[in-house]
């Protein structure tokens, strides 16, 4: 479990091609939390397009991306990776990797047209993958009468805390998203909306994604 309260990666899996001067470039995007499963995706996508010209790769691992890698997989030395990678740090993504598949349509492109293609791949691969944003939340539950049900469940719904659910039991347990730091505002906040006749406490940690608009 991470311990940041926010950092942004790749929203899914999936895949997106351009054509550039006749060369097709397929942009693969997953999530890795390890070197090891960045590079197991690495390996599936060569098997995957064993005929491909070129699979280039990058990927940003870590909480402070402590682990950092570009390969150009035979294309001109910095004109494939280390695009892909810049592409990865601009976006301040974490925990991603991508691997751009190349099949050769007869053109060169040159150094410079080789940057911006891969580059490219990467970007436009993102956005139509998506981005999210993870934030670091607890789920606090909140247990009361059922005669506090409406007010509480009204007052939620038109806040900055996501209600999770609701479970129906002897009382009304809601239980909702908050983050970290405001927990202690958020306590209050309710405290004082029910008169303190509830009762309020911390439960898992988890990371509660949103979409980021596609730049």
């Amino acid at each position: 479990m991470k311990t940041i309260p926010s950092y942004f990666t790749v929203k899914q899996r999936g895949e997106h091609e351009i054509v550039i001067q006749k060369s097709r470039f397929i942009a693969h995007l997953a999530r890795a939390e390890t070197e090891e499963e960045a590079q197991n995706f690495i390996q599936e996508i060569k098997k995957q397009h064993w005929n491909a010209t070129h699979n280039c790769s990058a990927y940003l691992i870590g909480e402070q991306d402590q682990i950092q890698k570009a390969n150009d997989d035979g294309e001109p030395s910095g004109t494939a990776g280390v695009p892909m990678l810049e592409v990865l740090k601009k976006r301040e993504l974490k925990d991603t990797v991508v691997v751009v598949t190349r099949y050769f349509g007869g053109i060169k492109l040159g150094a410079g047209g080789l940057i911006r293609a891969y580059g490219g791949a990467t970007s436009e691969g993102l956005n139509a993958v998506g981005v999210v944003e993870r934030k670091r939340t607890t789920i606090m539950h909140i247990k009361a009468d059922y005669t506090w049900l409406g007010k509480l469940e009204n007052e939620l719904r038109g806040s900055i805390y996501p209600l999770k659910e609701i479970h129906y039991a002897d009382a009304v347990i809601l239980d909702v998203y908050v983050q970290d730091a405001d927990i202690p505002v958020f306590t209050d906040w309710i405290t004082d909306m029910t008169n303190a006749q509830v009762d309020i406490s911390e439960g898992e940690k988890i990371y509660l994604e949103t979409d980021i608009p596609p730049r």
